[in-house]
């Protein structure tokens, strides 16, 4: 979906059309804590996007007509379910991976043409019906799906038969899994575009970046074997952030707010009919923006409170030591999140 939570607000309330709209926490008047959950076409063009910190997409705003909305969970996940009604009308197999975004099984087309029909049916039945513009990316591979769906956005539809021709003048960015610090470390090799990658066979990548350089080759070849998986009723993981006021060295502090968020999961849990999870997820941003994250899969299922709290401290621990803060950093976020649910 084109800018869904945007878009959404948008055609709820016709008189934001036309200006800068961003879906975030309370700018405060420049003194947020938040960051930007979603920003319309307009506000993009004014630098703002997603998890951009609200005070920056705030000032970014000076001299604009912007406007700051709170996010509205149940909205958007009822014009979710209209989307996806749609959707479920012509196509059997469909993984979510979001509220607006999803991976559909084609196989049943005899060929891109027919693939490109039934796309261009289903973006014309979902705007009449929902009002939502949506892009639509088809090709040989679910990952060449994804990255041409974001390739003529707002309202595109491409169709990509030739996966490496395709992705080759791309950006090296543009290939999944390839950040801000990857692009850095392949920028240092000469490698710009997809195509400056192509040019290495896997032993020289693998040779280059270790055990991510047959990952790329592959990716950047256009290769993915991933298959397109009906979705599952329940939730893959549940879980919860928090920001604070004030970047925070108090391992106190950040420990009471850490109690809070596995009581509310905990509710989750067993609201959703699950009675146990495996693997503890907790994730840290730091006052300098940098966030990580640090996982834990047990052999044996847990489920009490207790038991949460002390995997999650385990894992807090070294982000107050040299360990995994060796700038002693102030904390900015803290997250916790459960997976592998039973």
């Amino acid at each position: 979906m084109d800018a869904f939570f945007a878009s959404v607000e948008e055609r709820d309330k016709p008189y934001l059309k036309g200006s800068p709209v961003i879906i975030g926490s309370d700018p405060e008047q420049g003194k947020g804590r938040g960051v930007v959950s979603t920003a319309n076409y307009k506000a993009r063009e004014l630098g703002i996007g997603s998890a951009l910190p609200i005070s920056k997409a705030w000032n970014l705003c000076k001299g604009h007509r912007c406007i700051f909305i709170t996010p509205s969970s149940r909205r958007y996940g009822k014009a979710s379910d209209e989307v996806f009604s749609v959707v479920k009308k012509y196509v059997d197999v469909i993984s979510q991976t979001s509220v607006d975004e999803a991976s559909l099984d084609l196989s049943f087309c005899k060929n891109f043409k027919e693939a490109e029909k039934l796309g261009k049916k289903l973006k014309k039945e979902i705007k009449k019906e929902t009002g939502l513009t949506c892009s639509i990316g088809i090709g040989p591979n679910r990952m060449t799906a994804k990255i041409a769906s974001d390739y003529d956005k707002p309202d595109g539809l491409t169709v990509v038969t030739d996966s490496e021709k395709f992705l080759s003048p791309l950006s090296i960015r543009s290939i999944p899994g390839v950040g801000k610090v990857a692009q850095q470390e392949l920028l240092r090799l000469g490698i710009k575009t997809v195509a400056d990658a192509q040019k290495y066979s896997w032993e020289e990548l693998q040779g280059k970046l270790g055990k991510h350089g047959f990952s790329l080759w592959e990716k950047v070849h256009g290769i993915d074997y991933r298959k397109v998986e009906k979705e599952k009723a329940k939730s893959k993981s549940i879980g919860k952030h928090y920001t604070f006021d004030i970047d925070t060295h108090d391992l106190k502090e950040v420990t009471l707010v850490v109690k809070g968020q596995i009581k509310t999961i905990l509710e989750q849990v067993k609201k959703q009919g699950f009675k146990e999870f495996r693997t503890v997820v907790l994730t840290v941003r730091f006052e300098d923006f940098v966030t990580r994250t640090r996982s834990l899969t047990l052999e044996n299922s847990i489920s009490s409170a207790k038991q949460l709290e002390l995997k999650v401290i385990k894992l807090l621990f070294p982000f107050f030591e040299k360990a995994e803060n060796p700038k002693g950093l102030a904390i900015r976020l803290i997250g916790v999140r459960v997976e592998k649910l039973i």
